[in-house]
């Protein structure tokens, strides 16, 4: 039974290995799931029996994208660094990681991102794998804000960490219809947002802009529960 398990598991990553050569040299219109397939030494039924379709093969790499993103930017976060270094290393580190698929970037979007995809980020309607790879990336920005000094102010705390991913996520969304060099603006938006984003946190402790901040929680705390 295990060694059927690795065979599986080593079918399914080269096919994963052979679609994403396909996808860079020849395009994702021109790959088909037969050239995939042959490129991957294996028949066409089997390889519809791991993946019904290109989309689905996006869709996986998406999932290895993000636990891939997680691991190189946990490392990087410092007890006692503030909250805008903590956010831009996570930031960078994401477009670093996609940066050699941007050629086919919007199928990510297609793919990952509407609520009917398995890997919907929201995670409320997709399936159990959606909610998971949206916890572990809600969880990074939890262990950034935990180890960022000084510590937000209370009020916002719990909230903060979700309302980072959502830059993040911001920040994704201009990366796939960035087409200047090497997404250079990309990389751009992630060094201003980061302090910025980090400002607005340290500024909430001040009465005027606490009560716009807390605002702002209030009305995304209210659309979590329409869900």
């Amino acid at each position: 039974m295990m060694a059927a398990t690795v065979k599986s598991e080593q079918t399914r990553r080269l096919l994963i290995d052979s679609a994403l050569l396909l996808f860079r040299t020849h395009g994702y219109a021109k790959t088909t799931m037969r050239s995939i397939a042959e490129a991957a030494d294996v028949s066409v039924g089997n390889a519809y029996y791991y993946f019904r379709s290109k989309d689905e093969l996006v869709a996986e790499l998406y999932r290895f994208l993000q636990d891939e993103h997680r691991s190189r930017a946990l490392p990087l976060l410092r007890e006692g660094h503030n909250l805008g270094e903590h956010l831009r290393l996570i930031l960078l580190a994401n477009l670093d990681i996609m940066a050699p698929y941007h050629d086919f970037g919007a199928h990510f979007l297609r793919t990952a991102l509407p609520p009917s995809s398995a890997l919907e980020p929201h995670g409320r309607r997709g399936s159990a794998d959606a909610g998971i790879g949206r916890a572990k990336s809600i969880a990074l920005f939890r262990q950034a804000v935990t180890a960022s000094r000084p510590q937000p102010p209370l009020a916002i705390r719990d909230d903060l960490p979700e309302l980072l991913w959502l830059v993040h996520m911001g920040v994704t969304l201009f990366w796939i219809y960035d087409r200047s060099p090497g997404q250079r603006r990309s990389r751009r938006l992630a060094h201003n947002v980061a302090p910025l984003a980090a400002k607005l946190v340290v500024l909430s402790r001040l009465p005027v802009v606490r009560n716009i901040v807390e605002d702002v929680v209030r009305l995304f705390q209210g659309a979590r529960r329409d869900d």
